[in-house]
C-alpha cells in the first residue's frame, strides 16, 4: 500500500473517530433519554447531502486537572453551513456526548468562526444548544469564550437573522447567547434555561424547585417571554425552524422571500362583514381574522402563549412575507399591558431590521390599569412598542377593526407614527375613551343636575357615539386614509403591499437610538 493510500485511510479512519464524538455508549445515552446528537439534529435540519463541516479534528488545549488525558476530535461541538430550501445557513450544534457539551475555549473559537463566516456572506446562523455550561476546568477562559461569542451575537444583531434551538440544558452563561439572538425554540420535557440551577436556589433562597419549574419550555412560553416557541418533540422543532427560515431574508440588505401563491388576491370574504359584535363589550376571535386574510389561512405565531392579548407572528399575502401585529379581543379585551407591549415592541423592531412589511389589526380599548401595570413600568413597556413603530422604515398598513381609545391609538401603528396605509372598518371606534367613560367627564354636571340622571347619560352616550364612534371623524382629518368593506380587506392590503413596494424612508443619522429600556 502507497504512502498515500496509508495517509487517505488515516484520514477516513479520524472522521468516524470525530463523528462519534464522546463515543457509541454516550451517543445510546442521548437516545435513551429522547434526545438526538448534533450531527443528526444537523442533518435533519438541512437539506439532504448539503452540510459542510469545519473543524473537525480541533481539540481543547487545557492541562488543569488531568483534563489534558482525555480528548475527543470536534471537541463538542459540530460546525459548518449547508442549505434549507436552497437557501445556504450557518450552523453549530453542541454535542452533548463530549464534556456535556460544556464550553471550552476552542469549542468557543469554532463558534466564533462559523458566526464570522456568516456575517461575511450575509447568511443567516443557527445555533443548536445542548450544554451543561462552562467547562469548569477552563476557567476564565472558557468564560472569555461566552463573551466572545456574545460580541458577535450583538454585531450580527439586525444585520443577519439569528436562530438558537435549545435542545438541552441552558444554564448560567450560557444562556445570553440565545437571549441575545432573534428567535428562541425550546422543546418540552427535555430542554431548560436558567442562569442557577435548583441547587443554588435553595441554597441562596430556600426555595425548592425542580428544573422544570425553574426553567422549562412552558416556563419561558408562559411566564418569562424568553422563549419564542415551545415544540414537542426535537423533529418539530427543526422541522419549526426550516419554516421561520422560509419568511425571513439572508440579511438586512436583502428583501424577504417571496413564495408563488395561487390564492386568489380578490377573495372576497363575507364572512368578515358580520364578525364584530353589536355588543361593543362582547368579544371576538382575531385568529379567526388572520386566517380568513391570509394566504391560504397560514399563520406562523411568535410567542403564542406569552402575553395572548396581543397576537404575532408570520404570514403572507399573494406570496409576499409580512409580519402581522394584532389585538386579541378576547383576552383582557384586548387591552395592551407590560407583557404585550414588550412582545410587540420587539417583533416589530426585528421586522423592521429585516425589511419585513408590518400589518397591524387594532382593536384595543387602552392600556390596563392598575397598581400591577404602573408599578412594573408599563409607561416605559407601551413607549418601546410605539418607538418600535415610530422608527420602523418598512412598509407599515393598519386596519383598525373596532375600538382604538386614547394612547393606545397613537401606539398601535396610528398615522401620526408614519403609517402609511391606514385602512378602518366602518365598525371602527377611534376616540379619546369609549362613551361612558367620556360622558363621566365631559357631561359630569349635567347629569348630576338632571331629574333622570339615568336617562340623561344615556342620551349623552348616544350623542359621543353619533359624535365619536366611527371612522369618519378621523378620516375627516385624513387620520384614516379609507373606511373599507371588511370583507375586502385582503384585497385592499394587497394592493397596499403592491403600491408600496418601491418605499424609502431613511432615520436621521445617529450613532444608535436610546431605546426606553
Amino acid at each position: 500500500m502507497s504512502n498515500q493510500l496509508i495517509k487517505v485511510k488515516e484520514l477516513i479512519t479520524l472522521r468516524g473517530e470525530a463523528r462519534l464524538g464522546g463515543g457509541q455508549k454516550r451517543i445510546d445515552s442521548q437516545h435513551k433519554k429522547g434526545k438526538y446528537t448534533a450531527r443528526e439534529r444537523i442533518a435533519m435540519l438541512l437539506d439532504v447531502g448539503s452540510f459542510e463541516e469545519f473543524d473537525m479534528f480541533v481539540q481543547h488545549r487545557c492541562t488543569n486537572f488531568d483534563i489534558d488525558k482525555t480528548h475527543y476530535l470536534g471537541d463538542g461541538v459540530v460546525t459548518g453551513y449547508g442549505t434549507i430550501d436552497g437557501r445556504l445557513v450557518y450552523v453549530y450544534a453542541q454535542d452533548f456526548t463530549v464534556f456535556g457539551g460544556a464550553l471550552s475555549e476552542t469549542m468557543a473559537l469554532k463558534i466564533c468562526k462559523v458566526m464570522d463566516q456568516a456575517m461575511k456572506m450575509g447568511a443567516p446562523v443557527i445555533g443548536l444548544n445542548d450544554s451543561g455550561g462552562a467547562r469548569i476546568q477552563e476557567g476564565v477562559n472558557a468564560l472569555a469564550g461566552y463573551a466572545e461569542i456574545f460580541q458577535r451575537n450583538i454585531l450580527a444583531s439586525g444585520v443577519i437573522p439569528q436562530i438558537s434551538g435549545i435542545f438541552g440544558p441552558c444554564a448560567g452563561g450560557a444562556v445570553y447567547s440565545p437571549a441575545l439572538t432573534d428567535f428562541n425554540i425550546m422543546i418540552r420535557g427535555s430542554s431548560y434555561m436558567f442562569l442557577t440551577g435548583p441547587k443554588v436556589v435553595k441554597t441562596v433562597t430556600g426555595e425548592d424547585v425542580t428544573q422544570e419549574e425553574l426553567g422549562g419550555a412552558d416556563v419561558h412560553m408562559t411566564k418569562s417571554g424568553v422563549a419564542h416557541f415551545a415544540l414537542d418533540s426535537e423533529e418539530e422543532g427543526l422541522q419549526l425552524i426550516r419554516k421561520l427560515i422560509s419568511y425571513l431574508p439572508q440579511n438586512n440588505l436583502e428583501e424577504t422571500p417571496w413564495l408563488e401563491c395561487d390564492d386568489p388576491t380578490d377573495r372576497l370574504d363575507d364572512f368578515l362583514n358580520d364578525i364584530i359584535p353589536d355588543n361593543p363589550n362582547r368579544s371576538y376571535d382575531m385568529y379567526e381574522v388572520i386566517g380568513t386574510i391570509v394566504d391560504k389561512n397560514e399563520f406562523l405565531e411568535v410567542h403564542a402563549d406569552y402575553a395572548k392579548n396581543i397576537i404575532v407572528g408570520f404570514a403572507r399575502f399573494n406570496g409576499q412575507a409580512v409580519g402581522i401585529v394584532a389585538n386579541q379581543p378576547k383576552v383582557m379585551a384586548g387591552c395592551l399591558d407590560c407583557n404585550a407591549s414588550r412582545k410587540a415592541g420587539r417583533f416589530v423592531r426585528f421586522c423592521d431590521a429585516f425589511n419585513i412589511p408590518l400589518v397591524t389589526l387594532v382593536d384595543v380599548p387602552g392600556f390596563l390599569p392598575g397598581t400591577g401595570q404602573e408599578y412594573n413600568g408599563v409607561i416605559l413597556h407601551g413607549a418601546k412598542l410605539l418607538y418600535a413603530y415610530g422608527e420602523a422604515t418598512v412598509p407599515k398598513i393598519t386596519v383598525t377593526l373596532r375600538k382604538s381609545y386614547g394612547g393606545a391609538y397613537c401606539v398601535m401603528s396610528s398615522k401620526h407614527l408614519r403609517g402609511d396605509v391606514n385602512y378602518a372598518w366602518p365598525t371602527a371606534e377611534i376616540a379619546v375613551m369609549g362613551a361612558s367613560g367620556a360622558v363621566e367627564v365631559i357631561f359630569a354636571k349635567e347629569v348630576a343636575a338632571s331629574p333622570d340622571p339615568q336617562a340623561c347619560v344615556a342620551e349623552k352616550e348616544a350623542e359621543y357615539q353619533k359624535a365619536f364612534a366611527n371612522p369618519y371623524n378621523a378620516a375627516r382629518y385624513g387620520y384614516i386614509d379609507d373606511v373599507i368593506e371588511p370583507r375586502n380587506t385582503r384585497f385592499r392590503i394587497i394592493r397596499a403591499l403592491q403600491q408600496l413596494e418601491t418605499k424609502k424612508l431613511i432615520n436621521p443619522p445617529k450613532k444608535h437610538d436610546n431605546l426606553p429600556l
